[in-house]
């Protein structure tokens, strides 16, 4: 089993610069491509509960947020954002990492190192 598990968008230049930190920092780690193999909505209510950060910052409310019409007030219950991320997986915060149970948001960059390290 992996050290540590990052949900990665290779397109995300703060995911890359995780999954850089991780390369160099020797730890075992899992990528997993969410784009591609989605979450279940097991997997979703695991990392929610592992998930350090407010549930509502998981889900992204970029430009296809708005674009779909969505109201960041209507996604802030745990089962409401598990319901979106299936969904739409896009919304998906990235990068999130995982270790030891617990998982954080990669955002900003400088929370990456002390969580991995």
């Amino acid at each position: 089993m992996a050290e540590v598990t990052i949900f990665h968008n290779p397109n995300c230049s703060t995911s890359r610069y995780a999954l850089e930190v991780l390369d160099a920092s020797g730890a075992d780690h899992e990528v997993v491509l969410y784009l591609k193999t989605p979450p279940d909505p097991a997997a979703l209510r695991e990392l929610l509960g592992m998930l350090e950060d407010p549930p509502a910052d998981l889900v992204r409310k970029d430009a296809h947020f708005k674009e779909l019409g969505l109201d960041a007030a209507d996604y802030i219950e745990p089962e409401a954002i598990v319901s979106l991320l299936v969904e739409h997986p896009r919304l998906l915060q990235r990068p999130v990492l995982v270790r030891d149970g617990r998982a954080i948001i990669g955002r900003p960059k400088d929370r990456v190192e002390p969580f991995v390290l």
